[in-house]
């Protein structure tokens, strides 16, 4: 999501409290779905803590902006749809309507990396969003590693081949 402002240079966003960084995302991607090829291309003015909590309606107002900055594309639709992911009905229609986002291979690595949050090693078997991480996780790895060797790319990334079934 792109938010129409231009952040100071150098300033990062820090999602979680933590600057969000190449070497941070690798780490996390890698320790929790082995190497995938996580590096980022596409950075971008983010909120940095989307989540229901932080948005308003009926009238829209986004709170808690102090962890803004720049970061991956998709970082604030994977924190969104992620947070999304105990209502099926919700989680599909976050993947529907930020789909450009989040099919870039930056939003799907984000994905990814909101993904290390619930699955990761601080997996907790209570957490009703474990169950949809762990089948949006595999889908996105399985979308990784089916690389074509000829363009380096994932056939998928962008088409809409990861239509969202996460339960």
């Amino acid at each position: 999501m792109s938010w129409g402002v231009q952040p100071k240079q150098g300033v990062v966003a820090t999602p979680d409290t933590v600057t969000i960084t190449q070497d941070r995302v690798t780490q996390e991607i890698t320790s929790t779905f082995g190497d995938l090829g996580t590096t980022l291309a596409d950075w971008r003015p983010a909120h940095a803590d989307l989540n229901w909590a932080n948005v308003t309606g009926p009238t829209f107002c986004l709170f808690d902006w102090e962890n803004w900055g720049m970061a991956p594309r998709g970082l604030d639709a994977a924190s969104l749809w992620g947070n999304s992911l105990v209502a099926p009905g919700l989680a599909e229609r976050m993947w529907r309507e930020r789909r450009e986002d989040l099919e870039s291979r930056d939003g799907l690595l984000m994905a990814l990396f909101y993904c290390t949050k619930v699955v990761g090693r601080w997996a907790d078997e209570a957490d009703p969003k474990l169950a949809p991480a762990r089948i949006a996780a595999e889908r996105i790895v399985a979308n990784f590693r089916s690389v074509d060797d000829a363009s380096g790319r994932a056939a998928a990334f962008g088409t809409g081949a990861l239509s969202p079934r996460w339960h």
